[in-house]
């Protein structure tokens, strides 16, 4: 398993608003009250019964502690390709491999600021999968998230649209725009 401090000394990259990468900073210094826009993604995870799952994030997190989202999210490496991002990050975050990974909305961006005053800034491709071994539940690193729960997807895009507040700001934007492709 990864440690947190692996996970500290892991790099984003940093985005011009035309979405060219204009350099690096460390993950750990990047998101504070004036973050800067830099490159990110987020998955969904489904089921051999098409139930998606959902993770609440641990308390310790930075942004969002404790609210439930997509699956799993991250940011890729400098010179690392996003599908080998999304595949490492689930790895480390919840010990899971991926079948059938689909970049579903590629230009997904934005911006968002937790009650704490840190601000989210990124272009946020999205990505859903298939879980490799379909009865195959996660081993979630606690250090990442808290609690998890394979759900059906409409009852997750009804969850979302009657109690917003309970969700991260990018998985309230990403469901919707989900609902409306499938």
């Amino acid at each position: 398993m990864t440690t947190s401090v692996e996970f500290a000394e892991e790099r984003v990259v940093l985005l011009a608003d035309s979405g060219e990468p204009v350099g690096t900073s460390l993950k750990s210094e990047v998101h504070g009250t004036s973050t800067p826009l830099h490159l990110a993604f987020s998955l969904y995870l489904f089921d051999a019964d098409d139930r998606l799952l959902l993770t609440r994030r641990a308390l310790d997190k930075r942004t969002w502690p404790g609210v439930w989202t997509n699956t799993c999210c991250g940011h890729p490496q400098p010179g690392e390709q996003a599908e080998d991002a999304v595949r490492r990050r689930v790895g480390q975050e919840l010990g899971m491999e991926l079948a059938e990974l689909t970049c579903v909305l590629p230009d997904f961006a934005y911006t968002a600021v937790d009650a704490s005053g840190v601000m989210e800034n990124e272009i946020c491709p999205v990505f859903s999968a298939r879980t490799l071994h379909p009865d195959a539940d996660p081993l979630a690193n606690p250090a990442e998230v808290m609690d998890w729960k394979w759900g059906p997807w409409q009852d997750i895009v009804s969850s979302v649209a009657a109690t917003p507040y309970v969700f991260s700001p990018w998985a309230v934007l990403q469901v919707t725009a989900l609902a409306a492709l499938r």
